[in-house]
């Protein structure tokens, strides 16, 4: 019989080793996009690595501290900071040939934020939040490093603008993750589902230029309200 998230001691070797595995292949992921958005500023050594560990584990260190569990896992295990330094350090060295993929920092970003929401729905049910918070925890754990990354390169974060379905593609992972707990689906299926949920939208949005409705008469965006 599968036992839905809520009903498992979040201490659990199933749901540590899951949420562990997820958070980690975010991690990676985030810290390469964040330390190639660096390298593209040309950012020094210093500054790439810092974006790189800022960038993958800060959604999941505000994940932590809202659901209560303290010390966040990113401050309390080293390989965290070990996965995040080691993409740091994979982009400052051969970002030649990360830039030869397609749009390289954002189908990066796009995993990362397939991986971290999918983690951070799945924590906040195993800490026993209601169904509707555990998506927007999931959602804010993705969208969390995407942000600090932009506000540190003096951007206005990419949630915030009309850019393409950022914010929308995480809550969509997440829901899904709370809808397989609620029907009692095993986790790890629903787990590859919602990623890929997530990451296909996001990748087709920005492919696709999908984006969502701003307010009839916005004055175009190099103007000044």
């Amino acid at each position: 019989m599968i036992v839905p998230l809520t009903e498992i001691n979040p201490d659990s070797e199933p749901v540590r080793t899951l949420v562990l595995a997820l958070d980690l292949c975010g991690t990676f992921a985030f810290a390469l996009s964040g330390a190639m958005a660096g390298v593209r500023r040309r950012l020094d050594v210093y500054g790439v690595l810092v974006l790189a560990v800022v960038t993958s584990t800060f959604g999941g260190i505000g994940r932590d501290l809202l659901i209560g569990s303290v010390p966040p896992a990113a401050l309390i295990d080293e390989r965290y900071f070990a996965v995040s330094l080691l993409a740091g350090l994979i982009a400052f060295l051969w970002s030649p040939a990360i830039e030869k993929l397609r749009n390289p920092v954002r189908l990066l970003d796009a995993a990362g934020l397939a991986f971290f929401c999918v983690a951070g729905a799945q924590k906040a049910l195993a800490f026993g939040l209601s169904p509707a918070m555990a998506a927007l925890l999931g959602m804010l754990t993705g969208i969390g490093g995407g942000m600090i990354r932009d506000v540190l390169l003096a951007e206005v974060p990419a949630v915030l603008r009309r850019t393409e379905l950022y914010a929308v593609a995480a809550l969509a992972g997440s829901a899904l993750v709370v809808v397989g707990d609620l029907l009692f689906a095993a986790p790890v299926p629903i787990a590859i589902a919602a990623g890929i949920l997530c990451f296909g939208i996001r990748v087709l949005a920005i492919r696709r230029g999908w984006r969502l409705p701003i307010a009839p008469g916005s004055p175009p965006p190099n103007k000044e309200s």
